[in-house]
């Protein structure tokens, strides 16, 4: 079997560390779980550069919502890959989309030619598009080095049938990383698809160390979060994958 990377969602530095301590190979970091990842703080960038022996990947997504981005956002995300490049990242991660759900090729190649050495991952926005091997193919144009998908379902055991046919159409042209619901008793299985590496988040509930907890009261609006509920990367279950793969 060929050899997997092993790629952590962290959105915290102690999930960096996590996955640190957990033998993945690479973090990719985010802010906004609940938006399904934006681009974290400048502080967050810095310091999860200083964790030893961890690849960086930032995300670079201005917002939540749809793919579909302003002049000015734009004009943000090229600011923001510039701002990583210089913190030392190894990668960025991006996703931009026209109003009918091809990938945005044009932008998505200025944004590849921003990001110079790093290597720039095409996130899961790759699974909202019309047309999969399309998109393939557009991607592999703007030059980005690696795609994450699920084979366009919820998670990638659902889309695991099209992640073989991505596989094959990307024929080493560019990598393939399956990602969204891999957990240790199905990483082995997603990994046989051929694909190049996994990506998981791991995370696991903590409670929150408040004695003193305001009813009724949401930061976010939304009473169905729990505010006093920490998810953060566990290395144990870290561990159960990436020793599948790198005992």
């Amino acid at each position: 079997m060929k050899p997997i990377e092993t790629e952590v969602c962290a959105y915290t530095l102690t999930s960096c560390e996590a996955a640190r301590t957990g033998g993945a190979r690479r973090v990719e970091l985010c802010a906004g779980a609940a938006e399904g990842g934006t681009t974290p703080s400048a502080a967050a960038i810095r310091m999860a550069r200083a964790v030893p022996g961890l690849e960086l990947s930032v995300m670079i997504r201005p917002r939540g919502g749809d793919f579909l981005y302003t002049d000015t956002e734009f004009e943000q995300m090229r600011q923001e890959i510039r701002f990583a490049r210089a913190c030392g990242a190894d990668g960025v991660v991006l996703g931009l989309l026209t109003p009918d759900g091809r990938i945005d090729l044009p932008r998505t190649a200025a944004l590849v030619a921003e990001a110079g050495p790093m290597a720039v991952t095409f996130h899961r926005a790759f699974d909202m598009t019309r047309d999969l091997h399309e998109a393939l193919e557009a991607v592999v144009r703007a030059g980005c080095r690696r795609i994450l998908t699920s084979g366009g379902r919820n998670t990638a055991l659902e889309g695991i049938g099209t992640l073989r046919t991505l596989v094959a159409a990307a024929a080493g042209r560019i990598a393939i990383m399956a990602g969204s619901g891999i957990r240790p008793d199905n990483a082995r299985q997603i990994a046989d698809t051929g694909v190049d590496a996994l990506h998981f988040s791991a995370r696991k509930p903590h409670d929150s160390g408040m004695r003193f907890r305001r009813a009724g009261i949401s930061m976010g609006g939304c009473a169905a979060v729990d505010e006093y509920a920490l998810y953060e990367a566990d290395p144990a279950v870290i561990r159960a994958i990436t020793s599948q793969f790198n005992p």
